[in-house]
């Protein structure tokens, strides 16, 4: 029998990776483009989906601006998902219950920021997500989000 020379991809893993944003990146593209870019968060996700599937894995894209749907999903994920990659975006340096929530997982959790928290306003400085998360992606634009599915397929 002959073999084929074309290269499938890896064959994903039975749970896929949590991709979760939070408030206000359902405006990426629109709200504050100094700062964010123009790429919208339907973009990312296409890129995110593509990256995933040269990876061999699978993922679940969400957004809300409510904090207790991001608790909500990162409590499924402790049974649903192989990894979590997390922009939680203003909750991050307020938000107790997210890092609660993430304290719970035995899987990968990679947090990512679009911009550069350091070089914006002292409040963004601290992250309540950061001392639960694997490793943190910061200022590298949207492709923080590909190098997050880089670590995450490193991890597992």
């Amino acid at each position: 029998m002959a073999r084929s020379s074309s290269k499938a991809a890896p064959k994903a893993p039975a749970k896929p990776v949590y991709v979760l944003n939070g408030p206000n990146l359902n405006l990426l593209g629109q709200r504050e483009p100094e700062i964010y870019g123009s790429t919208t968060l339907a973009d990312i996700e296409k890129q995110v989906k593509a990256k995933a599937k040269s990876l061999g894995l699978g993922v679940v894209c969400r957004q809300s601006n409510h904090e207790g749907d991001l608790v909500d999903w990162i409590q499924e994920a402790r049974e649903k998902a192989a990894a979590v990659i997390l922009n939680a975006a203003a909750y991050s340096h307020t938000s107790i219950a997210i890092h609660d929530a993430l304290a719970t997982l035995d899987i990968p959790v990679i947090e990512v920021h679009i911009s550069n928290v350091y070089k914006r306003e002292s409040f963004r400085h601290h992250s309540t997500v950061s001392s639960v998360a694997t490793g943190v992606i910061c200022g590298l634009g949207t492709i923080g989000y590909e190098l997050a599915l880089e670590a995450v397929k490193s991890k597992l």
